[in-house]
């Protein structure tokens, strides 16, 4: 059992007009990586932003933050070049996206970057499987992309639950409604990297928040292997 809790905050919760201060302060507030929520209008309906502010950000960062790039757009093999000289460190693109997921895996490594792979909430864990042993992570979405504050699917977690058990070290992450209100569900399913936006980013004491989040899934990944 290789993996191990990681706490992301989103950072489309924080306030837009100071971006880069806002992640420097997540970062001291404890946080492992950061989530870059990428849409293009089309395969989401809602635009934030793209490789130029990835740029800006490592420009100002340093090469120590770990950007875990959320890609909702309609095609992700436009955008992986861009993205892997702007300094994103994992591209996580949409299954639902691309009609050659095996190609685009082999382009995502080939450029230096992690992989991930995410499905909607629509799309059953199935089908991501066949590419599982080729990836980094698997991204299970608990709400529907493209809007922040949505509630938490608590029926995605026979997903997570599904993947943890057929692929035991498999990075596996949730993103939508996760805050210390529905944490205890995805660490119970296997999931390790957590993403969380408001509840993380708008808290008075976002250090506190990020500590109890990776507490639980610790303790879970810990009383998984002991159950084993």
């Amino acid at each position: 059992m290789s993996y191990i809790s990681k706490i992301g905050p989103s950072i489309l919760s924080s306030d837009l007009s100071c971006l880069g201060s806002e992640c420097v302060r997540m970062m001291e507030c404890g946080a492992d990586y950061l989530h870059l929520d990428v849409m293009d209008g089309h395969f989401v309906p809602n635009i934030t932003f793209g490789h130029p502010m990835v740029e800006c950000l490592r420009k100002s960062m340093g090469q120590d933050p770990f950007f875990d790039m959320h890609m909702m757009v309609s095609r992700p093999e436009q955008w992986v070049k861009p993205m892997a000289a702007a300094g994103a460190s994992q591209y996580t693109f949409h299954l639902e996206a691309t009609t050659n997921p095996g190609n685009l895996i082999k382009e995502i490594r080939e450029s230096g970057m992690k992989v991930g792979v995410a499905i909607k909430p629509g799309t059953t864990v199935e089908e991501l499987a066949p590419w599982a042993n080729q990836i980094d992570m698997a991204l299970v979405m608990t709400v529907e992309p493209g809007f922040g504050g949505q509630k938490f699917m608590d029926d995605m977690m026979p997903k997570v639950c599904w993947l943890r058990t057929q692929f035991p070290s498999l990075d596996i992450e949730v993103d939508g409604g996760v805050g210390p209100d529905t944490i205890h569900k995805c660490a119970e399913a296997g999931a390790n990297m957590i993403v969380s936006g408001s509840a993380v980013v708008s808290s008075e004491d976002p250090r506190s928040v990020i500590a109890l989040l990776r507490t639980v899934v610790s303790e879970a990944i810990q009383k998984r292997s002991l159950d084993r």
